[in-house]
């Protein structure tokens, strides 16, 4: 049986390097709402978009220029009954050169098509990677989710999973 976990590959004309620091700034592609730090080794952030969506992410692996394996602490949906999935999830960004372009491929370990979330995820996944965090990469500007001002509803939330390790 093949793997069934989220994928999503895009191919740039930058460095592995410069992709690299990309992937790193969260907030040049997927929401300007996270706080913490998102390039650091072993340090946790938190996301979120309005209240549909908080999740707690820590950095457990990073092989400079090649790879960067993010993994899911704490989560919560308020559009799926498991409001959970993606607990224990790892997002995983691969790094290589591919002729004279740089590859970069998601695999977010653990989010299958057996999941609630999977059909917005993915649509959700694809749009950030194919558009935003290409663009960030090739352009230095992405199409992250803009601050929304809902930071006091995920307060408790924040406090709750305390942002710090």
């Amino acid at each position: 049986m093949k793997n069934q976990d989220f994928t999503s590959t895009i191919l740039v004309d930058k460095t592995p390097a410069e992709a690299f620091n990309a992937i790193q700034n969260f907030r040049g592609w997927w929401s300007e709402d996270i706080e913490g730090e998102t390039d650091q080794l072993g340090e946790t952030f938190f996301y979120h978009y309005q209240d549909i969506h908080l999740c707690k992410i820590k950095l457990v692996e990073k092989i400079q220029d090649q790879k960067l394996v993010y993994q899911v602490l704490a989560n919560e949906f308020s559009f799926t009954q498991d409001k959970t999935e993606w607990v224990n999830t790892k997002m995983i960004f691969e790094i290589s050169k591919e002729g004279e372009q740089t590859k970069v491929k998601l695999t977010h370990e653990g989010l299958t098509p057996k999941d609630e979330c999977y059909n917005i995820c993915n649509d959700a996944w694809t749009g950030f990677i194919q558009n935003s965090l290409k663009s960030l990469i090739n352009t230095g500007k992405g199409q992250p989710n803009p601050k929304d001002g809902t930071n006091e509803i995920n307060a408790e939330n924040i406090k709750k999973w305390n942002i710090a390790n």
